[in-house]
């Protein structure tokens, strides 16, 4: 079992920026990646960005490229989401999650077996 905490969620207007941070305990030999799911208010939740253990592998949703930042703290087991340049379609409820997946899966929440309880990241316009 790995449990998962995370923090660093808040309000910020559009253009603004916030970091997640994701901090993980427990049996954290039994996952190869970290990622962040979010999901909006009436939305289905979605895949964000993972980051594969030693940081040799990072994946991106299009709709956060170039804006969002994954990056870990192998020594910490701690995950963080730097977001920049926000939008108010990045507001929703941002979770963690761990679990052993491959490139081609790492969106698919169904691969995913710990998750955090979320964060709430607000951006208004």
């Amino acid at each position: 079992q790995v449990q998962l905490v995370e923090s660093g969620g808040g309000s910020v207007l559009a253009g603004g920026s916030l970091r997640l941070s994701c901090a993980a305990s427990g049996y954290t030999y039994t996952y190869n990646c970290m990622a962040w799911f979010r999901q909006a208010p009436g939305k289905e939740r979605e895949a964000v960005a993972v980051i594969y253990n030693g940081g040799g592998s990072l994946y991106y949703a299009d709709s956060v490229q170039g804006r969002f930042t994954i990056s870990q703290d192998d020594a910490k087991n701690t995950v963080y989401l730097q977001m920049n340049n926000l939008k108010p379609e990045d507001t929703a409820m941002y979770y963690c999650a761990t679990g052993m997946t491959y490139g081609g899966t790492w969106s698919r929440e169904s691969e995913y077996t710990s998750w955090g309880q979320g964060t709430q990241v607000t951006v208004s316009s």
